[in-house]
């Protein structure tokens, strides 16, 4: 469940906001508050992510995730990978956009010879 993209995009979100709850990432990422939930948990568990409570505004005690020097190294990592899979998926889609332009143009290249 926790592959390279949700792991990215949940570092990311984290090293940008560290106070960001867990309903607004689970937003931001369009996955559920749970899944969210189950991905930060595998994270503190490898220990990429710590939690440090702090108190909001009306006494609601919030969290802030940190992290750690092995999460920071891990970000980069994993950047580097689906950096390299997004890559790929574009200059696959160049392709496709090239051939169906190809096939698009194809028939009035033919009407206008006739």
């Amino acid at each position: 469940m926790l592959n390279d993209e949700i792991r990215y995009l949940i570092l990311r979100e984290l090293e940008h906001d560290p106070r960001l709850s867990q309903r607004k990432l689970a937003e931001s990422l369009g996955v559920s508050v749970g899944k969210t939930n189950y991905c930060l948990r595998a994270l503190v568990n490898r220990g990429l992510v710590k939690v440090k409570n702090f108190r909001r505004s009306g006494n609601k005690l919030a969290y802030a995730y940190q992290l750690t020097p092995r999460g920071i190294a891990d970000k980069a990592r994993v950047t580097r990978r689906f950096l390299q899979i997004k890559q790929k998926e574009y200059e696959t889609l160049q392709i496709e956009i090239e051939e169906l332009r190809r096939e698009v143009a194809g028939p009035e290249r033919s009407d206008a010879s006739r």
